[in-house]
């Protein structure tokens, strides 16, 4: 009777085994769907990725940067061109 009780055991150890096996396959396959799905939607959406959207934005950045750079450029030549020439005579 020792023999049967303990068969018995090892027979629902191993079948609570691979029913936990099973369940985590389940889980990762869920997983994997409901990522699959997630991304079609977002795509679908036209939603950015991150890494795009702060590539974008240190570009705009950079182009802030130049602008302002080039309007004090600007800037002081039409203040050269508008100051009287130095030194000229007046015939």
């Amino acid at each position: 009777m020792v023999q049967t009780t303990g068969r018995f055991y090892d027979e629902f150890a191993r079948l609570i085994n691979d029913a936990a096996g099973v369940a985590q396959g389940v889980r990762r396959e869920f997983d994997t769907v409901l990522r699959t799905q997630a991304e079609r939607i977002l795509r679908d959406l036209d939603v950015v990725h991150r890494e795009e959207f702060e590539a974008v934005k240190e570009m705009a950045r950079l182009a802030r940067e130049e602008n302002e750079a080039l309007k004090a450029r600007i800037a002081a030549l039409e203040a050269k061109l508008a100051a009287p020439p130095t030194g000229s005579a007046t015939l």
